[in-house]
């Protein structure tokens, strides 16, 4: 069964909030990363570099049966986990899901403001290309309607 948008989301919640202090909530980030698949070397170029990343972090999307299903990494830990807790929520959505949707998990675990000013820039700039892929394969789709 393939879990609702709102549903990963309440997972991730539930997830961190089992850690009583952040630095357990780093570590746990640290695990997520390294379940992050690795992206193919050939994506790990200029073409797929996100732009507003302290770290280094290379994203593709790829379009497949209505959905966007994204691979990404990063040269940092703490990226790469974030990243990966991204992707967890919007890969293999449809464009509008991705466009429409709230990542209120954000907030609800202190993510953002456990971050230092250059990760949490970081991070909105993550968000918005991977939102600005959504736009653009929902453009298309409408142009071959």
């Amino acid at each position: 069964m393939i879990l609702s948008i709102q549903e990963v989301q309440n997972e991730i919640v539930e997830e961190f909030n089992a850690f009583d202090d952040w630095m357990d909530r780093y570590n746990h980030l640290i695990e997520i990363s390294n379940d992050l698949p690795p992206i193919d070397g050939k994506l790990k170029n200029n073409d797929y570099l996100i732009r507003g990343c302290q770290s280094k972090v290379w994203l593709n999307a790829e379009y497949s049966d209505g959905k966007i299903i994204f691979t990404a990494d990063s040269d940092a830990i703490i990226t790469k986990g974030i990243i990966a807790l991204l992707i967890r929520v919007l890969s293999n959505r449809t464009p509008e899901e991705i466009m429409k949707t709230d990542l209120e998990f954000i907030d609800k675990i202190g993510l953002q403001q456990n971050l230092s000013p250059t990760r949490a820039n970081g991070l909105l700039s993550m968000i918005k290309q991977m939102r600005l892929y959504a736009m653009a394969y929902h453009t298309k789709e409408k142009m071959n309607d």
